[in-house]
Parts: C-alpha cells; sequence; structure tokens
C-alpha cells in the first residue's frame, strides 16, 4: 500500500489535470451511496461528526473518504477537520493507498467549481471576485484560471486581515490580486463570483448581481447555511452539482419554502452539463448560479489522478 502525504497529494492534482479527469468521472459515472453521517458526541453548543463517503467504478477502483469533525478542537488551536481518503481495487477489493483527504476535499472542490464554470462562465470572463479566505478559496484563483482567461481577482472577506492575506499570496502566485472591503461594489463589478464561506447568513444580494455575472456558491452544504438571498435563485438560470444540493443547502431550501424558486426549476445538473444534456451558459446577459454540496464522485477521481499520475514517488508500506 502507498501513502501519498499533503504535498504529494497536492502535486499529483493539478488543476490542468484534475479538471478534466472529474469530467471524465461525470462521463463514465460511478456508484454513489448516500453519505453517512454519525453522531460521536454532542456537547452542549457543538456536536462531532464522522462523515463516511463511499464511490466505486465496477471493475476499477473503490474509494472512501472518512471525516472528523470536531468544533472545539478550534479553542486547542487544532484543526476541526480532519480527512483521510483509502483507495481500493474495485475487482479484489485490495486497498492500495491512503491519501490526504483534506488536500483532495480543497482541489476537487475549486476543480469542480471550474469544471462547471467552464459551461457557465462567459468565455471572455477575465474579472473574478473571491468570497471567503479559507483553503478552498485559497486553491479557486489557479483552478478557475485553467478555464478562463483570468486578469483581476478581488477578495473580501469578513475578516479583512484574512483578505489581505490571501490577495498577498496571489500576488506572490503571479496573479493581479487585491483585498476589498465594499463586497457589493465587487460584486457589481465581476463577471465570476466565486463564494466558498461558512456563513449563515446571505451575503450575496440579487440586486448586486449584473446581466452576465456568474454566481459560484460552494458553501452553504447544510441547511442552516446561507450565502445569497431568496431573490439569487427568483429569476436566474440556476445549476447544481448533483440533486443532493435540493436537500442539503439552506441556498436552496429557503426559496423553495418561501415561494422563490421551484426545484423543476434547475436547469441541470453538472453530470448533465459534461454529457452535453444541457448546453449551459445561452447568452451572454444570462446570469448563472451554480450550487454545489460536493459529491464523493469527484473525490474518487482526484484519487485516482493521485495514485495514477506521475510525480514524486510515494512511501510504501506493507500491512
Amino acid at each position: 500500500m502507498k501513502i501519498f502525504d499533503s504535498n504529494t497529494t497536492a502535486e499529483r492534482l493539478v488543476f490542468d489535470a484534475l479538471i478534466p479527469a472529474i469530467r471524465q468521472m461525470f462521463i463514465e459515472t460511478c456508484v454513489v451511496p448516500r453519505r453517512h453521517i454519525h453522531t460521536i458526541n454532542e456537547r452542549e453548543h457543538t456536536t462531532d461528526t464522522l462523515l463516511i463517503m463511499p464511490a466505486w467504478q465496477d471493475g476499477k477502483y473503490l474509494g472512501i473518504k472518512h471525516v472528523t469533525i470536531f468544533p472545539e478542537n478550534a479553542k486547542q488551536g487544532k484543526s476541526g477537520l480532519f480527512s483521510t481518503y483509502t483507495l481500493f481495487d474495485a475487482t479484489n477489493g485490495q486497498p492500495l493507498a491512503i491519501i490526504d483527504g483534506d488536500q483532495i476535499t480543497v482541489r476537487r472542490t475549486a476543480a469542480a467549481s471550474a469544471l462547471a464554470a467552464s459551461y457557465l462562465a462567459r468565455e471572455d470572463a477575465t474579472n473574478m471576485l473571491i468570497v471567503g479566505a479559507g483553503n478552498v478559496a485559497r486553491a479557486l484563483a489557479p483552478a478557475y484560471a485553467a478555464i478562463r482567461p483570468i486578469q483581476k481577482i478581488s477578495v473580501w472577506n469578513i475578516n479583512p486581515e484574512k483578505a489581505d492575506s490571501l490577495a498577498q499570496q496571489l500576488c506572490a502566485e503571479g496573479f493581479d490580486a487585491h483585498s476589498v472591503a465594499d463586497l457589493r461594489s465587487a460584486v457589481e463589478q465581476a463577471d465570476i463570483v466565486s463564494c466558498a464561506t461558512l456563513s449563515r447568513a446571505p451575503l450575496i444580494q440579487r440586486a448586486w448581481l449584473q446581466p452576465g455575472t456568474h454566481l459560484d456558491l460552494i458553501g452553504s452544504f447544510q441547511p442552516a447555511m446561507r450565502e445569497s438571498d431568496d431573490e439569487t435563485f427568483a429569476d436566474t438560470s440556476v445549476f447544481i452539482d448533483t440533486t443532493e444540493a435540493l436537500e442539503k443547502s439552506g441556498d436552496l431550501l429557503s426559496p423553495i419554502r418561501n415561494g422563490r424558486f421551484d426545484a423543476a426549476n434547475v436547469r441541470a445538473t453538472l453530470e448533465d452539463l459534461c454529457n452535453g444534456v444541457h448546453r449551459g451558459r445561452r447568452s451572454a446577459d444570462e446570469i448563472t448560479v451554480y450550487k454545489a454540496v460536493g459529491t464523493a464522485s469527484e473525490d474518487l477521481a482526484a484519487a485516482i489522478l493521485v495514485y495514477q499520475r506521475d510525480g514524486h514517488p510515494a512511501q510504501s508500506v506493507m500491512f
């Protein structure tokens, strides 16, 4: 069995390879059971949770991502989330690799977002706004630069210092990036708005979205989480990664509950886009909205790429 640490995993998940790998997985399809959610410990104000996310392709590979979420860790200066990925040979069940799950999650999330934007954002989109400054937000610029001619990047975060830090990092990576304090103005000027936050209150207002904008909503993977207001879904072209988004995301559940959006009006899933069932953006003035909650098929595509891709040798161990 091979072990891929964080650095090796990241090095093998370059976006020029990862984005088409995820697209190909949606074309080939795989079996994705509903994720398992287990409560480990209920505390006074928080809950410790275990997530188990399996996926497999018959006769090829089988993978399982384990995610532990312990919110109280922050008080001890530790990360509140840890993740590992185990890859197996689906023909005989033999374990093949243990891979850093945090890097898989971050990079496949950004890559899937960019994959959707390759169908939904205008081809001449150059001005990007990143809302958030966490690990996923840090991966968005290089992911989008792989599919669109991004020239200018604005960063907004509820903590201005973190927005400054991310903007400085992106500048060091060669992007023309700067932090912004006025979210409304930044949204109004952006061709692409990508949100990767843990917000529980709407950040993006429909009134701010200009004709031709593509809005990418990565956070809000639970009913209580929100990144946009109800009106955002009332008169725009809405796309989702999988149908689970309609059950899990507060961004969708709220406008459905309040009569501002009908689930039947979802234009297409990411699988539909990848398979040509829907063409994606139809006009330069169309406002497109993409809501994702993540899927284990993307994890599997990333894990296979890590395992198969040439690069630094992985540490081999016997079990």
